[in-house]
């Protein structure tokens, strides 16, 4: 695949800032929050979230974030390059609109930086899609049950109950004390590697599925009577969290508690954990469990008083999420690129064109076969008028106005090429180059490091074959 290299190179980016650069802001959408600049709620159109998602393609499904069939969770960008997680529900889901559209706004007041905040819905014929903020490092079940590099850390153990405590205990003084099936799936990590409660399981129940899983060892014993979450439940599940946070396993509770009851508790602890924590620690978390896990729900404790149990706990708390968990983060992302990383990181356009003509890159390729006439014309359109407009600025010596253009061209390009190929490492290159030429230097970085990011699951892809 092909753009038009002459300009690409100049400047260049990916079809989701159009509107940012060439509309005038809309300022009931890009009401922030003043607390911690989040976006407002708000309700998205079908074909927003389709151009989002690249029409729902497949490479950019998310299993990491905890959906089960038939419900699927999509990565994506906006235009501002804020990316989401769009969950799409099985049609059969949420029939009543009205009450869909009552409960994500509810949902969606909800503001706070333990939570993967809800951002907007989108509720059009039979379609039901709620719009959250994309947490980019996997799921607690990836980190504990399936890792790959290193176990998790005691310290960063303690910290994510801790987290997952003050993000129940906010939405509890919310009026938001029910949350459906807490599990290890539900817990996403941010850029930062920061653990935050992903806010789909706030959401009332529906027809979309029962509010636990089929596993009966691990529902709430009043579930089993009622059929009903209760916020006493809640505090049940978080229990069997601690379980899988101190054993490094899906204990059922069952078996956990006649462990504890036996005093054994070495066969309950995680041994990767040997050395981490000190007996007191140990034993105060294994009393925490147990009062959670309590058959009576009014003897389990509320989560203020899970936050006032766990806040002693808390190690080595000068020390980022990101280092606990061996996370890249900020410039540790960018230490090993790949040539033509590193010259995009430096922007130095010579280097970027002999990297692209070592690779066979060839200009002038058109990709009309791979997108709508109707599409193609439109992005055809806004190129020329673009190009027209740089062109008329050129003649007239008026330099600033036609390097914009000509930038605003590439970065056409580059949106065009990422719409057609979201896995394409070298569409969000050129995005990062015309971003950065347009000033737009924070999406820039972003595009940069998913350009790095794509271009290494390719790498590594190659290798296996």
């Amino acid at each position: 695949m092909g753009i038009q290299c002459s300009r690409l190179i100049p400047c260049c980016v990916n079809s989701q800032v159009k509107a940012s650069i060439l509309e005038a802001p809309d300022t009931e959408k890009e009401e922030r929050s003043e607390a911690n600049n989040w976006p407002a709620f708000r309700e998205f159109s079908l074909e927003h979230l389709k151009n989002a998602t690249s029409g729902f393609a497949v490479e950019n499904i998310v299993s990491e974030h905890g959906e089960k069939a038939p419900n699927v969770v999509y990565k994506g960008k906006l235009e501002n390059q804020m990316r989401i997680a769009v969950k799409r529900f099985n049609r059969n889901a949420w029939p009543d609109g009205r009450q869909f559209l009552e409960e994500a706004r509810s949902v969606g007041e909800l503001r706070n930086q333990r939570l993967a905040n809800l951002i907007g819905c989108c509720c059009e014929g039979d379609e039901r899609l709620l719009v959250a903020e994309f947490m980019p490092n996997e799921t607690l079940a990836k980190h504990l049950f399936h890792w790959e590099t290193q176990p998790m850390q005691w310290a960063m153990r303690l910290r994510v109950v801790f987290h997952l405590a003050q993000a129940l205990e906010y939405c509890t003084g919310k009026g938001r004390a029910l949350y459906h099936d807490l599990n290890a799936y539900r817990v996403l990590f941010d850029e930062d590697g920061n653990p935050r409660l992903s806010t789909f399981g706030l959401m009332k129940n529906s027809r979309d599925g029962k509010s636990y899983s089929t596993n009966l060892a691990f529902t709430p014993p009043e579930y089993l009577r009622t059929g009903r979450v209760t916020a006493e439940s809640v505090i049940y599940s978080f229990g069997t969290l601690l379980l899988d946070l101190l054993s490094g396993k899906h204990i059922p509770p069952s078996h956990a508690l006649d462990l504890i009851r036996d005093r054994n508790l070495q066969m309950l602890t995680d041994s990767c954990l040997e050395g981490q924590f000190s007996d007191d620690d140990g034993t105060e978390l294994v009393r925490l469990a147990s009062r959670c896990l309590q058959y009576e729900p009014r003897e389990r404790p509320n989560p203020r008083s899970l936050v006032a149990a766990l806040a002693p706990l808390q190690k080595e708390t000068e020390v980022s999420s990101h280092v606990l968990m061996g996370i890249p983060h900020g410039d540790a992302t960018f230490a090993s690129l790949s040539p033509l990383g590193e010259a995009c990181s430096r922007k130095d356009l010579t280097a970027i064109h002999e990297v692209l003509e070592n690779i066979g890159y060839k200009d002038d390729e058109g990709v009309t076969n791979e997108l709508s006439f109707q599409v193609w014309t439109d992005e055809m359109q806004e190129t020329l008028n673009s190009k027209k407009k740089g062109d008329v600025a050129f003649q007239q010596k008026d330099f600033r106005v036609a390097i914009g253009c000509y930038t605003q061209e590439a970065l056409n390009d580059a949106m065009q090429a990422q719409v057609v190929s979201p896995v394409w490492h070298i569409a969000s290159y050129l995005q990062f180059l015309a971003l950065s030429g347009l000033g737009m230097e924070t999406e820039a970085q972003v595009a940069l490091k998913e350009g790095t990011t794509l271009e290494a699951k390719r790498s590594e892809t190659s290798g296996h074959k």
